[in-house]
């Protein structure tokens, strides 16, 4: 007897210093719930955007390269009148009297009208920005934004994957539940047979068949309310790996090892900090903010710089010959001196923006430390109280061993089988409840400081 006794206390010595391994069954359900979810699909989508967002801010800096082409019918409109008739042709007349010829022939007024008939232009045009602080620091902003977004999306999974490991621990809790109370209703059932056993040899009266059957009656509400919980436990836990909410979920039974968490508060607040896709997420909001403030500033003090070549045809009718081959290259430039302070008001509103993503960031960094100190004790208090409950299954379980025996030898009352009996169902809940507990607690503190 002693033996066995040293060899329980061994294990449960080695189970005390061991972490609490996570179930290669809860694993694989999670990598399936990373794959389906939806929620994480469209937090996926969302980053899949970003990134194209970022593509298009980059475009920016590329030559846009565009073929145009226009021709023009007109007719009518205005005017404009060249006399050359009246101006040379005195000047003719005499030099072809002095030359005794006729080679200066007598011409017409000219009148050409402003708008163009039978007239094309076709060309290729490029434009290349050669200096434009905007495209610069919206390029740099988009880039910190698409950071953001991915620590979104992995401050998401982090969440999943909580979620997903707790709806398992609450479902495995209320299958446990049921065999409590289907073991309890077994021994009610022994129960009511040694009753009506007793009441028909006239050694009881009856009122101890009508106790063992309403105490039985008990036990079936309660086995009705645990099976819709575990209806409820289930539909949840297949929604978070989006498939049929009726499926069968893989019970692992062997998750008994508890937690003995070395670390202090301020190493786990640290971790958590280093981690937390949050502060990722923040402090890429405040490098996007800074480039923002940039742009603001470069917009207001800076020129924008840029080319424009074209080459192509252009002329009467619709041909490309040499005589209508053309090339043009302009440079402009564009300064905005000053616009009522608009610039000012812009670049103190980037300015603030950056401040309250600063107060932001302090308030979270506290916020998880504080979510660091509930996690710890939690896990803390879910420990002890797993340890005191399994003290109650033992003297409860010895305790009904010892009543049940006096009862059949006719040396206990019934109401004590009832007491006993009761209590220990409702020692055997109560582990079951703090054991899921305590998992569930410990996977809190891992989703706290990024771990799970």
């Amino acid at each position: 007897m002693n033996t066995k006794i040293y060899i329980f206390t061994f294990v449960l010595l080695i189970t005390s210093l061991q972490l609490s391994a996570q179930s290669s069954v809860l694993d694989q359900y999670i990598q399936e719930g990373l794959k389906s979810n939806l929620q994480l699909q469209q937090e996926q989508l969302n980053y899949e955007k970003s990134e194209q967002s970022l593509q298009l801010a980059r475009s920016l800096f590329m030559p846009q390269v565009s073929a145009n082409a226009s021709y023009q019918l007109a007719g009518g409109g205005r005017k404009i009148s060249f006399p050359v008739g009246d101006l040379l042709n005195g000047v003719y007349s005499t030099l072809n009297q002095l030359t005794g010829t006729s080679n200066f022939p007598q011409i017409q007024n000219v009148n050409e009208q402003f708008l163009a008939n039978n007239f094309h232009d076709t060309k290729l045009r490029v434009i290349q920005p050669l200096f434009n602080p905007d495209i610069y620091f919206a390029y740099k902003a988009q880039k910190e934004l698409t950071t953001v977004q991915q620590a979104q999306k992995k401050a998401y999974e982090n969440e999943l994957k909580y979620n997903i490991a707790s709806a398992y621990f609450q479902y495995l809790q209320t299958e446990e539940g049921l065999l409590i109370l289907k073991k309890t209703k077994v021994l009610l059932n022994e129960l009511l047979k040694i009753n009506q056993s007793l009441v028909a040899n006239a050694k009881a009266t009856k009122d101890v068949v009508l106790n063992a059957e309403y105490e039985l009656s008990k036990v079936e509400q309660q086995l009705a309310e645990t099976e819709k919980n575990n209806q409820v436990a289930r539909s949840y836990f297949n929604f978070l790996l989006n498939r049929d909410l009726n499926h069968e979920i893989i019970r692992d039974t062997t998750m008994m090892i508890t937690s003995n968490n070395q670390q202090t508060i301020d190493q786990l607040t640290t971790q958590a900090i280093q981690q937390r896709q949050e502060i990722k997420q923040l402090e890429g909001g405040l490098r996007a903010n800074q480039q923002i403030v940039g742009l603001q500033k470069g917009s207001a003090f800076m020129p924008k710089l840029s080319a424009v070549g074209d080459v192509g045809y252009q002329g009467f009718q619709y041909k490309f010959d040499n005589s209508q081959q053309y090339w043009l290259v302009q440079f402009g430039l564009t300064w905005d001196i000053f616009k009522g302070g608009e610039k000012q008001v812009k670049i103190q509103q980037a300015k603030i923006d950056q401040q309250v993503m600063t107060n932001r960031m302090d308030q979270l960094k506290k916020q998880i430390e504080l979510q660091v100190i509930q996690a710890h004790y939690e896990l803390e208090m879910a420990n002890k109280a797993l340890e005191a409950s399994q003290s109650g299954v033992r003297s409860t379980e010895r305790s009904f061993q010892i009543i049940q025996s006096k009862y059949r030898e006719g040396q206990a009352i019934l109401l004590e089988y009832l007491d006993a009996q009761n209590k220990l169902t409702t020692a055997r809940l109560t582990q079951s409840i703090n054991h899921y507990e305590l998992l569930r607690k410990e996977a809190a503190l891992q989703k706290t400081i990024a771990t799970l």
